[in-house]
């Protein structure tokens, strides 16, 4: 509320107040200046200025009247111009300016000075002036003046697209939240047609803003749909049963009608129809953005984990499985698309997602989040993408640091798919790969170790005990070499992967003591 009220002085009242003092010090100053000048004797100058003369006023008041009308023209043609430019680019901004009350206000204050003028100029007579009414109009044909600059800058800063963009996403807010709690069939699956239709517009500007390589306004747009679906979300339990179900008004949207009935009605019976919306168009997003915007990628993926770490602190179990199937499509879509650096950077907010599941007690999430990522080493690793297949390597070697600390009853679990890892990869030509995931492996090993967790140092020792002497020694060679976090280039996550502490790099030598590899 101070906030709000702040920012109606800044941008109103201040304004409007400074116009008109400096215009009326001006005036006055030069009308007290002529009468002063013309007759010395004189009284008051206010009592002068007041004293109209019926035979001479007449064309005052119309002027004042087409004054008014002229004003409002220029109002209207100025604003008509640049909101027709907005609506061109964004869906629903002639709707939004419509709806407006400011907007509303100012457009009924310049009709209503038109009027006013209109009909004061029918009443004066060769002996009579309405001297009140006049000096009314006077002041009201002067607030319509200097009303027009703070009006401007209203209009401009309401078609910012930031701004169009946090208002699509409040009224998005405030009718999913209202609409869910709706009894009646009617009204309910009105506010669905209206919180779907919020949910593409924003989906609209994305696209577009992508298309004008306009990062910024994607960016918001992007967040805008994320934070659209936490509120939903938070609210979601207070939502009436048939909130749920998928209503006739939106049942023919492109996307539901695609989908099989069988899925429509899982759907339904999940409750995460919204979310699922919001996710299928993040999923667009993602694939148009592609080599074309990949920090919208980037975003699309940290966006995805927040709304699955908000669903895990709800104990929403739908909606979390339903953000991994999503993140999951968003890895195989940068895997077709051989995007080595958006998978980097998708599979560390990947990792931060299984993490999250963890801290708060999913623990078959974060397994199964383990496996998928496990499932995409092997596909990267026959796409030859061998570096992709390395960063998940280490990405669930820390994952299954993660959970020792945490003291996990899964990460045995999750130990045992991280040993699968290099597996196919044995009969293969591409030592990279193989040479990353080992070296993830011994990584793991070595923290073991140090935390006094020997059996599972052992564990990964037997399942690499066949591996040559040669490949062993190098991996060490390879370990014991990087003694800074920092990689010698700037790099998106700011850690090495081959980095350990002091402590825990002062274990490989008992850990390839039981491989027998020393150095010669």
């Amino acid at each position: 509320m101070a906030a709000r009220s702040s920012g109606f002085r800044r941008r109103w009242l201040v304004p409007v107040t400074v116009l008109t003092a400096l215009s009326q010090v001006l005036f006055w100053s030069l009308y007290a200046f002529d009468h002063f000048s013309h007759d010395k004797a004189a009284g008051s100058s206010l009592a002068r200025y007041l004293d109209f003369d019926p035979n001479n006023i007449t064309d005052a008041v119309s002027a004042l009247a087409g004054m008014n009308a002229a004003v409002f023209g220029i109002v209207i043609t100025v604003v008509s111009i640049i909101v027709q430019l907005s609506a061109d680019r964004y869906t629903g901004v002639a709707r939004m300016f419509l709806d407006d009350r400011v907007n509303l206000a100012v457009a009924a204050y310049y009709v209503v000075a038109c009027v006013v003028g209109v009909w004061l100029s029918v009443t004066l007579k060769h002996d009579y002036v309405p001297y009140w009414t006049l000096f009314a109009m006077i002041c009201v044909t002067t607030g319509s003046l200097v009303l027009m600059g703070p009006y401007f800058g209203y209009v401009f800063r309401f078609l910012e697209p930031m701004n169009i963009v946090g208002r699509i996403r409040k009224e998005a807010v405030g009718t999913a939240t209202g609409g869910s709690r709706e009894e009646a069939p009617e009204l309910c699956s009105l506010a669905q047609a209206a919180t779907l239709a919020a949910m593409e517009e924003l989906t609209d500007i994305t696209s577009n803003s992508i298309s004008g390589k306009d990062k910024i306004i994607a960016s918001g747009a992007v967040d805008a749909l994320k934070d659209f679906t936490i509120g939903y979300v938070r609210a979601k339990a207070h939502a009436s049963a048939r909130w749920f179900q998928i209503g006739p008004d939106i049942r023919q949207n492109p996307d539901f009608v695609a989908m099989d009935p069988e899925s429509l009605a899982d759907l339904e019976a999940r409750r995460t129809w919204v979310e699922w919306k919001v996710l299928r168009q993040y999923l667009g997003i993602y694939n148009e953005s592609l080599a074309v915007m990949r920090d919208i990628n980037y975003l699309i993926a940290i966006d995805t984990r927040y709304i699955a770490e908000v669903a895990g602190e709800l104990e929403d179990a739908e909606l979390v499985q339903l953000s991994v199937r999503f993140m999951n499509s968003y890895l195989r879509a940068t895997l077709n698309a051989r995007d080595v650096r958006t998978a980097y950077n998708v599979l560390n907010q990947y990792r931060l997602l299984v993490e999250a599941m963890l801290r708060q007690g999913h623990s078959q999430a974060a397994v199964d989040g383990v496996k998928h990522m496990a499932y995409y080493g092997h596909v990267s690793f026959d796409m030859k993408l061998t570096f992709v297949t390395e960063t998940i390597a280490y990405d669930v070697s820390a994952l299954c640091q993660y959970a020792n600390e945490l003291g996990s009853n899964e990460e045995d679990a999750m130990l045992s798919q991280f040993l699968e890892l290099d597996r196919p990869l044995r009969s293969s030509a591409q030592e990279g790969a193989l040479l990353g995931v080992r070296k993830a492996q011994v990584k793991l090993a070595a923290y073991y170790l140090m935390r006094g967790s020997e059996e599972k140092a052992r564990l990964i020792s037997r399942d690499m005990a066949h591996e040559p002497p040669e490949r062993l020694l190098s991996i060490r060679r390879a370990l014991e070499s990087v003694t800074s976090k920092d990689f010698w280039e700037i790099i998106d996550r700011g850690r090495n992967f081959e980095y350990m502490p002091p402590a825990q790099r002062a274990c490989l030598d008992t850990f390839f003591g039981w491989l027998d590899v020393r150095e010669p």
